[in-house]
């Protein structure tokens, strides 16, 4: 029995498992949407971040840190801009700061500008080209020539292949000044980091077919008097016997380059570079992450401690088994010193004088960023604050939370094994018969290169709250398990990822813990794809939901944008695979029922590929049921779709495999062959 349901059990209500009633409504969920992207401290040593609001149209907006602590936050950036930039379509990396002026990218025009915070008015840096054709991210200031250094994106000769290179962009002058290339000529490039001391950048390069994480390189390039970059070295990346894929370049204050790569044991583990030898050094070994794959610019998983960084410790994180551990390095020593802090997962990490703001959450606490004050000794955590919360309500659900279970499984090839969270129904009021076991909803994960994280998500305790069980599958080819782990969906994804989430429920089953009539299967885009192919190629499921998942291979790969343009082949491999791992192509192998949410502005996935499956699954005869949203794109960001999608996709499982009623006063849509057409 789950943990949490023994001691509810002798008081709570015995109900069919999905009809639980639940105050977690698909309104609750809806609403806990602010996202944040990006962190870096002030020179008053106060955080600065950028806020997404779903109550402004998904806005991005530049926040600092209250005075004192309790205090409201406050907004920096200007009524009229909001501080978003789509540099390789993804964004991240859009503002840097020195001191009390901020450098940011303008979502609307993509221009940089240049703002002193507290001042309602900001300043353009770059020149205005019509339409967003020039992209920045990722920017630095640079203390030995008074300018911004930073990626740009150059759309205006070709849109999709556009001209990536590191640039320079002047800070002291009125006017905007068209931009000085300063590295160019390969595909890509990301973290371009000024040694403080000398006149010498690092930055991280790499080039098609691989993306960052495949393959990359570290470099440093020495300035000339007027600022050009000459003299450039490879540092890590270059030795044609190693596979690595170095990243996070930083320099200490003192001048010392430190870096994560993941050569020979393909972990990813901080590493520090010798200029004297041009040898590079790994500070402390072990088999767990210590960065991420870098989907957005801007990503920061570890930093210095101390003022002007003069401890020798560095504040950082690593993933392995599942949990993200944050803890010090003393990079002289070489010892580890863990933090107890209540984050299961960090996704960012800032340093500032002995303390340190961390964006991470934990199986009951949302996304949030806190502060973490440390001892003289720099080697445990003396207070641990929240600066900020996804959602500052939440807490009020605590009591119908269930908290995740890390778990193992076994995957069709013999010996190996993947991984998952699963979430037992629990609801403190009401529990199942014991003749009775929960429906199960698997979800696939999205990327495919990336991880379900086992946080508190009020979208998963929606489903667990109403006594249904629920799955998060970490599929062969997820991130945080390693390269190998990582690399198993090369030339396989539509077989391992769809072979690991039938595996996964299967063994949900053969433990006892699920009812096997009623296993239901849900994605979104990427996940959308593993679900379907789920659907048409397997036999396990039910029935399912695809949110704007991929049904078509090689559409999405014709129209795909340069930073992910030979991904899917990497993933997928040969023409034959495209058509055969293309649900679209198999549409008479469904054999359940589906129902399919799309976007009509989706430039990602085509609304036609869930029009031409919907047709496809109709005219066969099976329920299916299509809901189209105007003005929604790859991903639904108004909390009205947000909050009917969840409450369709409950209503659909329980009246086509659930043999319960739904306790919520949910009005379902038409389902084509099921419902009685209308006289």
């Amino acid at each position: 029995m789950h943990s949490q349901a023994s001691a509810a059990a002798e008081k709570a209500v015995v109900a069919p498992y999905g009809s639980w009633e639940s105050p977690i409504s698909a309104a609750a969920v809806s609403a806990a949407g602010r996202t944040v992207e990006g962190l870096a401290v002030a020179g008053d040593g106060r955080l600065l971040w950028v806020e997404t609001r779903p109550e402004e149209g998904g806005r991005a907006v530049l926040v600092k840190e209250a005075a004192e602590p309790g205090g409201d936050a406050v907004d920096v950036t200007p009524e009229g801009f909001a501080v978003r930039s789509l540099a390789q379509e993804y964004g991240g990396g859009a503002f840097a700061v020195q001191g009390d002026v901020v450098v940011f990218s303008n979502y609307s025009d993509q221009r940089l500008y240049k703002q002193t915070i507290g001042d309602n008015s900001a300043q353009p840096l770059t020149p205005d080209y019509t339409g967003s054709v020039l992209r920045y991210a990722d920017g630095v200031f640079d203390p030995h020539f008074c300018r911004y250094v930073t990626i740009m994106e150059d759309h205006r000769k070709d849109s999709s292949n556009p001209v990536t290179t590191i640039a320079a962009v002047t800070i002291s002058d009125r006017d905007a000044n068209e931009p000085t290339v300063l590295v160019s000529g390969n595909d890509f490039y990301a973290f371009p980091r000024i040694d403080p001391i000398k006149r010498c950048m690092a930055w991280i390069e790499w080039s098609n077919p691989n993306m960052s994480w495949d393959k990359a390189q570290l470099w440093v390039g020495y300035f000339s008097e007027k600022g050009e970059v000459h003299n450039k070295i490879c540092i890590a990346g270059g030795d044609p016997t190693l596979v690595e894929s170095p990243t996070e370049p930083k320099w200490t204050s003192k001048g010392e380059l430190f870096f994560i790569t993941d050569r020979e044991s393909g972990f990813w583990n901080i590493y520090k570079w010798d200029e004297e030898s041009n040898l590079i050094v790994q500070l402390y070994s072990l088999d767990a992450e210590f960065s991420k794959p870098m989907w957005i610019f801007g990503v920061s998983s570890y930093g210095f401690l101390g003022k002007d960084d003069t401890s020798n410790k560095i504040v950082c994180c690593y993933r392995q088994n599942g949990r993200s551990c944050a803890g010090v390095l003393d990079h002289d020593s070489g010892s580890f010193s863990e933090l107890d802090i209540p984050f299961s997962s960090v996704t960012n990490i800032v340093s500032g004088d002995g303390f340190f703001y961390v964006e991470g959450a934990s199986a009951t606490l949302p996304v949030s960023i806190a502060k973490v004050t440390l001892d003289e000794k720099r080697k445990t955590a003396t207070n641990f604050s929240i600066v900020w919360s996804s959602s500052e309500d939440v807490m009020q659900y605590a009591s119908y939370f269930s908290l995740p279970e890390f778990m193992e499984f076994p995957t069709v090839v013999p010996g190996q094994k993947a991984y998952a969270y699963f979430y037992a129904p629990h609801n403190h009021i009401f529990q199942g018969s014991s003749d009775e076991k929960p429906p199960l909803l698997v979800r696939t994960h999205g990327g495919p290169t990336d991880e379900a994280r086992g946080v508190l998500d009020l979208g998963v305790q929606y489903w667990t709250s109403r006594g249904w069980a629920f799955v998060d599958v970490n599929y062969g080819g997820s991130t945080g398990y390693g390269r190998k782990f990582r690399e198993r969906l090369l030339g396989q994804w539509g077989v391992v990822d769809v072979n690991d989430c039938c595996s996964c429920a299967t063994f949900l089953v053969e433990t006892g813990r699920v009812d096997a009539q009623r296993l239901c299967v849900t994605g979104e885009s990427a996940g959308g794809f593993t679900t379907l192919a789920c659907l048409a190629f397997r036999l396990i499921f039910k029935a399912g939901s695809s949110l704007y998942g991929i049904a078509d291979l090689a559409s999405l790969r014709a129209g795909m944008h340069k930073f992910e343009a030979y991904y899917i082949d990497n993933l997928v491999g040969n023409r034959k695979a495209y058509f055969e791992r293309s649900p679209i192509n198999f549409v008479d192998r469904f054999s359940c029922p589906i129902i399919l949410f799309q976007g009509l502005e989706d430039t990602v996935v085509s609304p036609v590929q869930a029009t031409t499956i919907y047709k496809a699954i109709k005219d066969k005869g099976l329920p299916v049921a299509l809901v189209e949203y105007e003005g929604e794109q790859h991903g639904f960001r108004k909390a009205e779709n947000i909050k009917f999608t969840l409450e369709q996709q409950m209503v659909f499982f329980a009246r086509l495999v659930g043999h319960f009623k739904v306790a919520d006063g949910i009005t379902p849509i038409k389902i084509d062959n099921f419902d009685e057409p209308s006289l």
